[in-house]
């Protein structure tokens, strides 16, 4: 296909340290690439710790755990995100309760869902309880979606005033800034994602952000199957995951960390030339940058007017059938059937939004 999505792009030193790996024989989830990743993160970041580990949704669990999200509980989460948000909520034996999106981020609504909240919760105990199911909401986990930050200021104002935990998915985020602070630093944890399709690749990985240091010392724990430290015996003292980033993996992503202002430059040179073919254009528009953020354009997005699923999928036909990668929003999760009973506000917007949205082919290369 001449024009993919977001194809990855291998151009610095990834061979190099690849074969530093493997003739070293560090090739598991032990050696210096892993730790010189996270350090890598956290300059980048401003956030204090980053752990790495073996993908997104792992990083996801993991954040939900250390935010106190236990079995029975529910969490808030957004309908329009990847189905991995969600998952990592039921992986904790938790329920995600769906709110409703805003059209100029296509982020969490944050005065729609504190109005929703005023009608469906109340604080019990210093808990936030949901008072149709009688369940504690212990979190509120909002998207940046296609690295576009939500309103952060907002939401964390929601999240307080409700005793909520915040946990960011910044997974399609890595580069992106509200007012100069990378996203990932305005909750208390945060997901990263390396998958093959983000901007910066690690083949399959991602990372757990927080400033907390007993936060990050808890996840680097659990996600080495909460091994107790010794020199040569094996003991564990709860249950853990075996989520950590192996060497390998964490070796291309310090390739392509070392790249990524460059391919967030050409990135940026791709959406203003999307910018300037649509502008003035009737009927659609490009999802911009509102001021304050500073986004890495990870997938770029049109937006027509109006909901019209038979002009999104003539378009989207059109251009997949003359080899232009594009697509349309993941379906909403209160759609799914394994999710379609679960609790949620009115959704009308997200909904609305499902059949106007349109995700152009956004890799580097294409500004070249």
């Amino acid at each position: 296909m001449p024009a993919p999505l977001h194809a990855p792009e291998f151009r610095g030193r990834e061979w190099d340290y690849l074969k530093d790996c493997l003739d070293a024989g560090w090739v598991s989830s032990v050696g210096g690439y892993v730790d010189r990743i996270e350090r890598d993160l956290e300059r980048f970041t401003g956030v204090r710790h980053a752990v790495a580990v073996s993908n997104g949704t792992a990083a996801l669990e993991v954040c939900f755990r250390l935010a106190g999200v236990e079995p029975g509980d529910e969490v808030l989460a957004p309908t329009l995100t990847f189905i991995a948000t969600i998952n990592a909520i039921t992986y904790r034996g938790a329920t995600p309760h769906f709110v409703d999106a805003e059209e100029r981020t296509l982020g969490v609504d944050p005065a729609r869902l504190d109005a929703y909240l005023q009608s469906t919760a109340k604080i019990e105990d210093g808990v936030c309880v949901n008072t149709r199911t009688g369940r504690p909401i212990r979190a509120l986990t909002i998207v940046h979606v296609f690295g576009h930050p939500a309103d952060v200021d907002g939401l964390a104002e929601v999240a307080a005033r409700w005793r909520l935990a915040l946990v960011e998915d910044a997974a399609e985020a890595l580069g992106s800034r509200w007012k100069g602070r990378h996203m990932g630093g305005f909750g208390r944890l945060a997901a990263l994602s390396f998958n093959g399709n983000k901007i910066v690749t690690t083949g399959g990985g991602g990372a757990v952000l927080t400033d907390d240091p007993e936060l990050a010392r808890r996840a680097k724990h659990l996600t080495t199957t909460a091994k107790v430290p010794h020199r040569w015996a094996f003991e564990h003292d709860e249950v853990g995951w075996n989520y950590r980033m192996p060497n390998l993996n964490a070796a291309l992503g310090c390739a392509q960390l070392e790249r990524l202002p460059d391919m967030m430059a050409r990135k940026a040179a791709l959406a203003e030339r999307y910018r300037r073919a649509f502008d003035g254009m009737d009927g659609v528009r490009l999802l911009e940058p509102r001021d304050g953020a500073e986004v890495n354009h990870w997938l770029n997005a049109l937006i027509l007017d109006r909901p019209d699923r038979a002009a999104r999928d003539a378009v989207l036909e059109a251009l997949n059938e003359a080899g232009y990668q594009a697509r349309p929003l993941w379906t909403l999760m209160h759609r799914l059937p394994m999710y379609a009973d679960g609790p949620r506000d009115a959704l009308r917007m997200a909904e609305g939004l499902e059949d106007r949205v349109i995700n152009l082919p956004s890799s580097a290369a294409l500004a070249d």
